[in-house]
């Protein structure tokens, strides 16, 4: 029983126990890096640092004054066009206003001219009545002046 638990425990620390496979893999890992590979990082991490302070010292001012000069003619276009943008507006606001007051005042002229024509209209029918009144009137003093005719001696 005794080899038998034995056994199983030494298959139980094959299958599941890892820490020796880790182990070796940690100590491949570190004499990889630290042994083989020597010092190179280290100087490659050097010659980057060197290669982003001489980016920082010189290219990176001079690639700003000619971004800023790049931007400013940029910024000097832009409000010239807007400018521009502005004044097409304001003219087609103008013309627009205009043709809107011409609008305006052509309706108006049709309106007055339908106003004078009712005017006359009313004007007509005013003097029909007008003239039928009269007529009226001048056919009962007629009518009166005859009666009243009738009733002086001859």
């Amino acid at each position: 029983m005794d080899k038998i638990a034995q056994d199983v425990g030494d298959i139980q620390s094959r299958l599941l126990d890892h820490r020796p496979v880790i182990n070796a893999e940690i100590r491949y890992f570190v004499r990889e890096f630290e042994e083989k590979r020597g010092h190179r990082e280290s100087r490659l991490l050097e010659n980057l640092n060197k290669m982003v302070l001489e980016t920082n010292e010189q290219t990176l001012p001079t690639n700003l004054e000619s971004m800023n000069q790049l931007l400013s003619d940029v910024t000097k276009r832009l409000e010239a066009a807007n400018h521009m943008a502005v004044r097409v507006q304001q003219r087609e606001l103008e013309a627009q206003q205009s043709t809107q007051l011409q609008a305006n005042m052509e309706r108006l002229k049709d309106e007055w001219a339908e106003f004078l024509k009712e005017q006359q209209r009313l004007k007509e029918e005013v003097d029909e009545e007008h003239a039928k009144a009269v007529g009226q009137v001048s056919t009962k003093y007629c009518e009166m002046k005859k009666d009243l005719s009738k009733f002086q001696p001859l």
